[in-house]
C-alpha cells in the first residue's frame, strides 16, 4: 500500500478547511452537499457527514472542502476526516456511487428568474471569462468556487459554493474584490450580488 500525505490548509471560514490529497479529485467542474441526504450520491461526502460533526462537503478540482458543525473543534474532527479521506484516496474508491448521476457536473447556468438577454451577449461572455480566468483560481484557494448566475440590468448575481458559502469574508469578497474588478472590466456592470 503506498503512502499518503493530505495537505490541510485553513480557509477565511473558520468553520471551513481544505484538504488537498495531491492528486485529482474531481476531473471537471465542482460538487457541493449541503446534506447528509444530498451526500448519498457520493460515498465519499456520506462518510464525512457520518462522523455527525459536518454540515457541508465541497469537492473541488483537487480539493475538498469540509465545513464543520456550529461549536465543533477542528482539533477532534481533522484527524477523523484525514482518515476518511486517507481511506477514501488511498484504495482509490469511486467519487460517486454507481449509477447515480452524481458524477455528471452539470453547470449551473441560472434559473428562470435570471434568464439573461440575448442582446447582453457580449458583456456577459466578458463577464463569464473574467470569473473563469480571473475569480475561480483565487476562489479555490480558499476552498470554494464561485458560479455565474446572471446579469440584469447592471447586477451581476453569483452564488458561492464550499468554504465560501456561509464565510464571513465572502460578501466583502463579492463585493470589494470581484465587483470592482468586473467593473473595471465591463462597465456595464454596475452591481455585484449574491444569488
Amino acid at each position: 500500500m503506498q503512502s499518503m500525505f493530505i495537505e490541510t490548509e485553513t480557509t477565511p471560514n473558520p468553520a471551513t478547511l481544505k484538504f488537498l490529497p495531491g492528486e485529482q479529485v474531481m476531473p471537471t467542474g465542482t460538487r457541493e452537499f449541503t446534506s447528509p441526504e444530498a451526500a448519498e450520491a457520493s460515498p465519499l461526502a456520506q462518510a464525512l457527514f457520518d462522523l455527525g460533526d459536518v454540515t457541508g462537503v465541497f469537492f473541488g478540482r483537487d480539493f475538498v472542502s469540509v465545513t464543520a458543525a456550529p461549536g465543533v473543534e477542528w482539533a477532534s474532527l481533522r484527524p477523523q476526516v484525514l482518515s476518511i479521506l486517507l481511506d477514501h484516496f488511498v484504495s482509490q474508491a469511486p467519487l460517486f456511487a454507481p449509477g447515480s448521476a452524481g458524477g455528471i457536473a452539470v453547470p449551473a447556468e441560472g434559473d428562470e428568474d435570471f434568464a439573461d438577454d440575448p442582446a447582453d451577449a457580449d458583456v456577459i461572455d466578458q463577464i463569464k471569462d473574467l470569473i473563469e480566468t480571473r475569480v475561480r483560481p483565487a476562489v479555490a484557494n480558499d476552498g470554494g468556487d464561485i458560479i455565474y448566475r446572471g446579469f440584469r440590468e447592471g447586477v451581476v448575481y453569483l452564488q458561492m459554493q464550499g468554504a465560501c458559502s456561509g464565510c464571513p469574508s465572502s460578501t466583502a469578497t463579492l463585493k470589494n474584490g470581484i465587483e470592482s474588478l468586473l467593473k473595471h472590466y465591463v462597465p456595464e456592470v454596475s452591481e455585484v450580488r449574491a444569488a
